[in-house]
């Protein structure tokens, strides 16, 4: 069991990185300064530290996790095993806004909401197995199994604005607008499966498995997928023909062929029509309404991943260091995507459908090294793990571009593709502006490209630079991935230091549109001192122009970063007490450490993290650097 309160105050990175560094925090009467009191001259965001502050959101958690088993044994070689387990999720959250009167724009009503959350999920799972061991080198392991999972989940929410007093906040004390809501969603899991283990005196290791997963979250006609595997192993360093030695003392060779399935990304009730109410006023008179809000989709099926690998396992010089490497190609069939549905449809374009929409293919290899440098008094050990993965979409349905934000799903192109323009350096002159593909033609510099705006790439040559002309600007998926821990030990010493790091991957910095795109009033980056200010002054910073009339802001590889990094991930340090010490507390070990997370980077990436999820950095929260003081106390 567990429970945990989380406070924080709102914030947004970008609003903060964007507001006039010129603005003090505080007027002198103590309240808190706003910028100005015309937006189009001093910008229109609220100092960021009085919402920070003032602003206050709570989520209080409370977890159960919790399982009971039951184990048999039948003629000493059949046992049966039943487990029930239990997920009991409770939170409720709390978000209040009070009313304050700041430049430029001031909130006139106080605001507060509160939600209460349960998700309470169910496992059964239930196995036999038979395990024998025959003429001393013949060893069967065969297990069948079923398992069950279900969940419930509900929620409640309740908001109102404006209160007497803002020290007495309580839902009840609200005056305006009152909103309720909640709503409850199930989902359940049974799967069917058997597995078969065979090793003959240790050298030829065969497995077999198959599963038969049915889902709620997909109709009836699609609803179950059955996934087998296969693996086979030959340990070369058991055979009679091998000769024993300790540079290379053992040798497996493996190969596997499976497949396996996902639903999890789907929606409850992905498979029908979710319906919404509401009101609107006719003649007059409020009148309820009830509509169709998501798309059905009937179609929809299990995503399948069919995967091949093969690899080695070697151990080296006397046992002080095992390497494993696998090979691999992962397919990905009946990829589910969000659907793009038009507005025109009568349906949501927001709340969208999944839908199986094509095939992805993974491609590479990992790479796993242990190994024990030193050993004695001063031991110092070493686990080094790196992998290169190539993925592309290779089909879609009617091989037909998916565009969201940023990115793109192409055929040939990595998943998830930055999609935009290519820069070609700066117009210096009227003459180059004339003499250059159409972009947004004109005679005024303050409403048409001029000098000092971005040369786009006509791609297709047909002299106009349009839609047509955006092409794929990077890929956000890391080719490479890697990790060091080094272990070291001396007498009651210890410690541990953990490198992480990515190559082979872009980040789109979407902060910059706003922090370089000099088209408003907000705090820009010292980049920006470097802009084009006359013939010959930049060719890669354009000018400052209020309103961007030639959109030097659009998507395109000017915002592209390359993602790579390095990070000292974790540093550990520590001293166990000696046992004579300790025997005479009645304590079987007491360890005190110090620890160091995220301690620093190596990158290029101009933004505050690299490490960014799905490769847009769009006021995305950095990592932290945390140190921490424990102990580790065993009776």
């Amino acid at each position: 069991m567990s429970a945990d309160v989380k406070k924080s105050g709102s914030y947004n990175i970008l609003n903060t990185l964007a507001s006039l560094p010129t603005q003090q925090v505080l007027n002198e009467d103590g309240t808190y300064s706003g910028p100005g009191s015309e937006p189009k001259f001093y910008g229109d965001l609220r100092n960021p530290i009085g919402t920070a502050n003032l602003e206050k959101n709570t989520t209080n958690g409370y977890n159960a996790l919790g399982n009971i088993f039951a184990e048999v044994t039948f003629f000493k070689k059949l046992t049966f095993k039943t487990l029930g387990g239990i997920d009991f999720k409770f939170w409720d959250t709390m978000s209040f806004s009070p009313k304050y009167d700041w430049k430029p724009i001031p909130v006139p009503s106080s605001y507060r909401s509160e939600g209460s959350n349960k998700s309470l999920t169910y496992l059964w799972d239930n196995t036999l197995t038979y395990m024998d061991t025959f003429k001393d080198k013949h060893s069967l392991n065969v297990m069948i199994g079923s398992s069950a999972q279900s969940n419930a989940y509900n929620y409640v929410t309740g908001s109102i604005k404006e209160f007497l007093s803002d020290n007495y906040n309580q839902l009840n004390n609200g005056l305006l607008d009152p909103t309720v809501g909640g709503s409850r969603s199930e989902w359940s899991l049974l799967s069917f499966f058997g597995r078969i283990n065979y090793s003959y005196d240790n050298r030829y290791l065969i497995t077999a498995t198959v599963r038969r997963d049915g889902t709620s979250r997909i109709v009836k006609e699609n609803r179950w997928g059955t996934f087998p595997s296969f693996s086979a192993a030959w340990r070369i360093s058991e055979e009679k023909f091998y000769k024993k030695n300790n540079i290379l003392s053992d040798i497996k060779l493996r190969a596997g062929y499976g497949i396996t399935g996902n639903q999890a990304v789907l929606d409850n009730y992905a498979a029908v029509t979710r319906l919404k109410t509401g009101q609107y006023i006719f003649n007059g008179t409020p009148v309820s309404t009830l509509y169709p809000l998501v798309m059905p989709n009937h179609d929809i099926k299990w995503e399948t991943i069919e995967q091949s690998n093969i690899g080695f396992d070697l151990t080296l010089f006397s046992q002080r260091v095992n390497l494993t490497f696998d090979a691999y190609i992962k397919n990905t069939s009946n990829m589910l995507v969000s659907m793009v549905v038009p507005i025109s449809s009568g349906y949501s374009d927001t709340y969208t459908p999944m839908t199986n929409a094509g095939k992805v293919q993974n491609k590479g290899f990992e790479v796993s090294i242990i190994s024990h440098n030193i050993t004695g008094k001063f031991e110092w050990n070493t686990e080094l793990n790196f992998s290169y993965n190539k993925n592309k979409v290779v089909a879609l349905d009617g091989d037909v571009p998916m565009y969201y934000g940023y990115q793109t799903h192409t055929v040939d192109k990595p998943v998830g593709a930055f999609y935009g323009y290519v820069t070609n350096g700066i117009f210096q002159n009227w003459n180059e502006v004339d003499n250059y593909a159409y972009q947004y033609q004109g005679n005024d510099p303050a409403n048409s490209t001029a000098p000092g705006d971005i040369k786009f790439l006509d791609i297709n040559n047909d002299g106009v630079v349009n839609d047509y002309d955006r092409t794929y600007i990077g890929n956000p998926t890391p080719k490479w991935n890697f990790s060091m821990n080094n272990s070291f030990a001396y007498k009651n010493f210890d410690l541990q230091i953990f490198f992480q790091g990515v190559a082979g991957n872009d980040i789109y910095n979407a902060n910059r549109v706003t922090l370089e795109g000099m088209y408003t009033i907000t705090n820009q980056t010292k980049k920006v001192l470097d802009r084009w200010t006359g013939e010959g002054t930049s060719n890669s910073v354009p000018r400052a122009i209020y309103s961007d009339p030639n959109k030097n802001t659009r998507n395109s590889n000017r915002f592209v970063e390359d993602g790579s990094y390095l990070r000292l991930k974790n540093l550990t340090f520590g001293y166990t007490l000696p046992q004579t010490l300790l025997k005479k507390a009645h304590l079987g070990t007491l360890r005190i450490y110090i620890s160091a997370q995220n301690l620093w980077t190596i990158t290029n990436y101009s933004g505050f993290d690299p490490e960014v999820q799905g490769g847009v950095d769009n006021s995305n929260y950095p990592l932290t650097w945390t140190a921490s003081l424990g102990i580790d106390l065993k009776f």
